[in-house]
């Protein structure tokens, strides 16, 4: 079994900021429509904030790698283990950026902060997934994917 989970370092700013924004949504209360733009925008910017506070990489009952923003879970993915062609750690880039990104050539990105990364292969596509325990994630992967295959996996260090 395998579950880690990485924090940005961002979500206190960011809270900050959505309170600031309540706090001035506040001072302006006399003029509804500019109030109500910016009550708007700060609950979207704490619903991001939520929704991007950490992220966690978990095995899911051996069938799938399940990766995950938290701690309101709206947006992640899962890989399933059979369709994992090759695992290795690697780095990602400034034009990779950190958030959920689709680089042409480079393909899906999901990252949360720093650039460590477990660059997996699935046939031509490939996702890099931003942990800072990447080195832990590939070996498990690696062990997965023998499970499943019941072969040795190809994987790249």
């Amino acid at each position: 079994m395998y579950q880690h989970v990485q924090q940005s370092p961002f979500h206190f700013l960011l809270y900050l900021l959505s309170a600031f924004m309540f706090v001035f949504a506040w001072q302006i209360r006399d003029d509804a429509a500019p109030s109500i733009v910016v009550i708007l925008v700060a609950v979207v910017l704490l619903i991001l904030t939520l929704s991007f506070q950490t992220l966690t990489v978990s095995d899911q009952e051996g069938v799938y790698l399940d990766v995950r923003y938290g701690p309101l879970n709206l947006f992640g993915t899962r890989i399933a283990y059979e369709d994992i062609t090759a695992v290795e750690t690697g780095k990602t880039s400034l034009i990779d950026g950190w958030g959920i990104h689709f680089i042409p050539f480079r393909g899906w990105t999901i990252n949360l902060w720093g650039f460590e990364c477990a660059k997996i292969s699935r046939g031509s596509k490939v996702i890099r997934i931003g942990t800072d325990d990447s080195k832990n994630l590939v070996e498990f992967l690696k062990m997965r994917m023998e499970q499943v295959t019941g072969s040795s996996a190809r994987v790249e260090s």
